[in-house]
């Protein structure tokens, strides 16, 4: 360990803060202004004592982001897929950050070309090169990223700062110029006219939220532009897309409990966007067209949702038409369409499933012939992969497990056969042979069962004396399913059992496991991470005294919330970009994401129940004088999403008054001063970024050797 190092120590200034006759002093308020030159010199000695802290580490630094590095090939290639007349993937080059997005013509053949992945495909046009547009930035993330119907122009946003508020380019692809850069800060999405003369993007509001429709006529000023719709329900957020036919411009409103599509005849511009059925308390819908028709999911009649067909002139829910009724346990997510058939996504038994449903020559779907993706482990995930051809013969589906790499598949349509197209290489040796996965259930609190998902080498019994992390999540109805990891790889060699904990609050068991875990329910959602920590312990395959855990913004609520409830199971945590100041984020109305969270959290201003609930769980609130394990958060000074302010005053308070040894058991803040929410965004930064999370991880827990 390194020699003895103080600490930084927050200033403390009195903020009160008082709501429903309750008074509370808050000392670390003052750290929310990020323009203060206090503030900033406060994460900057932050920042220098997280490294001091860790410098004996920076060996096995070095050493994991190399396993990263070493185990990924670097120049590599997408599975190329059809649209129009063009063969479109991205593809990686050793020693550069970001993707290149490339084209190759369809050629005289509509089989999908073999290319070299090592090698710049013969004929390539260069859609992007995003090493070329993060030249000279610390940061840069991409946010739309579409083509005009013709395939002639792309039209694509950048963001340089992580604030995701992103800069609107169309390049012409032929000349490769940048024909226009008028329109700046826009949100996420765009959609194109069908004869390429209008883009439609959204704006957003001072809290964040995409709350406008604008209509641009390329090549004009954006002075010109118009807003074509405005959502004034604060509680709303807005998405913005084209159909995968090209024919409708679709904007998607959804607040937690309610949804509403409008659509337009991309034909038509200058047109009004059409009502696909109004508003109803309390009833989502999401519309995929295709075909003569519109295909509908929806939670009228059943909470786990159900299929509907409508007109594509429908403009109410009575022009809904079942075709998959609602069923118990069954949880409807979405549907694809295409010219001949549906891909349904839905979940039940806490995995995925794909249903393919085949269309008959009159458009309706045809059940008798229906039938599911299969799959064969234990623990998967099965997805709709890139579909953007809407008439096509094959559907590429991806399937991945804890053992298994990302696979590419197509599936032909006719045969249900599925053929391997791609699986991601690892390099270095990884066999999956060498290693286990599992679904264990745990036993909550009120008696419900609550699924895990757990990976290990082979070699590891359950023995009670493993080291291991257990993640988690929970909110929002986000599921955290099986998935393959290179960087996981580094915790697997060492020893550790990785587990996902399915807690309440996720949608992982369905729209009734989500219900389960907000609002007035939240708890669940701490009280199932802590007996699912419980279950890996006490069936012997992590030793109770060698288990760390990580959640990841609100999984950093999850994190901030088990550490009050039961420090003592821990050893180490990380909390990234963590929730941990809810109550006082979800009481400003003015901060971004406030109002369209009070669905899923309560509206703590005007109810005092809901106050009260959320005090008592509030991380930041209830830190105590005890013992806590190692922790160290991570946070963006960009993050418009969960703001640095938050493990920043976090931090403090558990240093005024946590009983760690600071030696011991460090509480470390890491700043990112030019990122987001999703923290650093070039590819080796990012595997930087893992590979310090994950040596203090190794570090705190002994189990820094490769077995």
């Amino acid at each position: 360990m390194t020699d003895r190092l103080t600490p930084p120590v927050a200033a403390r200034v009195e903020h009160v803060r008082e709501h429903h006759g309750h008074r509370l002093v808050d000392h670390y308020e003052w750290l929310r202004d990020a323009t203060s030159p206090e503030v900033v010199a406060h994460l900057e000695a932050e920042n220098a004592y997280t490294e001091a802290m860790t410098a004996h580490l920076e060996g096995l630094r070095e050493q994991v982001f190399g396993e990263i590095r070493d185990r990924t090939q670097q120049t590599d290639l997408s599975v190329p897929v059809r649209h129009g007349q063009w063969w479109y993937y991205g593809r990686t080059v050793e020693g550069e950050q970001y993707a290149v997005h490339g084209r190759i013509a369809l050629g005289d053949s509509p089989q999908r070309p073999t290319l070299d992945p090592t090698q710049v495909p013969p004929g390539e046009r260069v859609l992007l090169d995003g090493n070329v547009e993060a030249a000279g930035h610390d940061f840069f993330a991409l946010g739309a990223f579409d083509l005009t119907a013709a395939g002639d122009r792309l039209a694509y946003a950048v963001d340089t700062t992580g604030d995701e508020r992103f800069d609107l380019r169309v390049k012409d692809l032929e000349t490769g110029e940048i024909v226009d850069d008028a329109v700046t800060g826009i949100g996420y999405g765009v959609a194109w006219s069908l004869d390429g003369s209008h883009l439609f993007y959204t704006r957003v509001d001072e809290a964040w939220r995409p709350h406008e429709v604008w209509r641009h006529r390329v090549g004009g000023p954006a002075e010109d532009d118009v807003l074509v719709f405005a959502e004034a329900d604060e509680r709303f957020w807005m998405g913005l897309d084209s159909s995968r036919d090209d024919r409708f411009v679709v904007i998607g409103l959804g607040s937690k409990n309610t949804s509403e599509v409008r659509i337009l005849d991309a034909a038509d511009p200058l047109g009004e966007f059409r009502v696909v059925a109004p508003r109803v308390e309390g009833v989502e819908y999401e519309v995929e067209p295709a075909g003569d028709r519109l295909w509908v999911v929806h939670n009228r009649d059943h909470r786990d949702f159900a299929l509907a067909s409508a007109p594509l002139t429908a403009t109410s829910a009575q022009e809904w038409t079942p075709v998959l009724p609602g069923t118990d346990g069954v949880r409807i997510q979405g549907v694809d369409g295409f010219v001949g058939h549906l891909a349904v996504s839905l979940r039940q038994d806490g995995l995925t499933q794909v249903r393919v449903l085949p269309l008959t020559d009159t458009g309706d779907a045809d059940l008798e012939r229906a039938y599911q993706v299969p799959v064969d482990e234990e623990l998967y995930t099965i997805d709709v992969g890139a579909n953007p051809e809407h008439d096509t013969r094959v559907l590429q589906v991806v399937v991945e497990s804890m053992v298994t790499p990302r696979s590419v598949y197509d599936l032909d349509l006719a045969t249900a056969e599925l053929t391997l197209v791609k699986r991601q290489p690892v390099l270095g040796g990884y066999d999956p042979a060498d290693y286990q996965q599992h679904r264990l259930w745990a036993t909550a609190a009120d008696g419900t069962q609550v699924p895990i998902s757990l990976v290990a080498r082979k070699d590891v019994i359950p023995d009670g004396t493993a080291p291991g992390l257990l993640y988690g999540y929970g909110s929002y109805e986000i599921s955290i399913d099986p998935y393959f990891s290179v960087s996981r790889l580094s915790y697997l060699d060492r020893g550790l059992v990785y587990a996902i904990a399915h807690v309440r609050g996720g949608g992982e068991m369905g729209r009734g496991w989500y219900e389960q875990g907000r609002l007035l329910h939240k708890v669940n959602t701490f009280t199932d991470f802590v007996a699912c920590a419980d279950e890996i312990v006490d069936a012997g395959w992590v030793a109770p005294h060698r288990l760390a855990a990580e959640g990841r913004s609100a999984g950093g609520l999850l994190m901030g919330a088990v550490l009050n409830l039961a420090p003592e199971r821990f050893r180490v945590v990380h909390a990234g970009v963590p929730f941990v100041d809810a109550l006082t984020s979800v009481l400003d109305p003015s901060l971004p994401l406030t109002v369209t969270e009070w669905e899923e959290w309560g509206n703590p201003l005007h109810e005092s129940l809901v106050y009260d609930y959320m005090r008592h769980y509030a991380p930041y609130e209830n830190v105590r004088a005890t013992a806590y394990p190692a922790i160290l958060a991570t946070t963006g000074l960009h993050d418009t999403r969960v703001l640095y302010v938050e493990p920043a005053k976090w931090v403090a308070k558990l240093r005024e008054t946590a009983t760690n040894d600071p030696q011991e058991r460090p509480v470390l803040l890491k700043t990112e001063m030019v990122a987001g929410h999703g923290g650093r965004t070039g590819r080796y930064d990012a595997w930087r970024e893992a590979a310090f999370e994950i040596a203090f991880v190794l570090d705190q827990l002994g189990a820094t050797d490769v077995r």
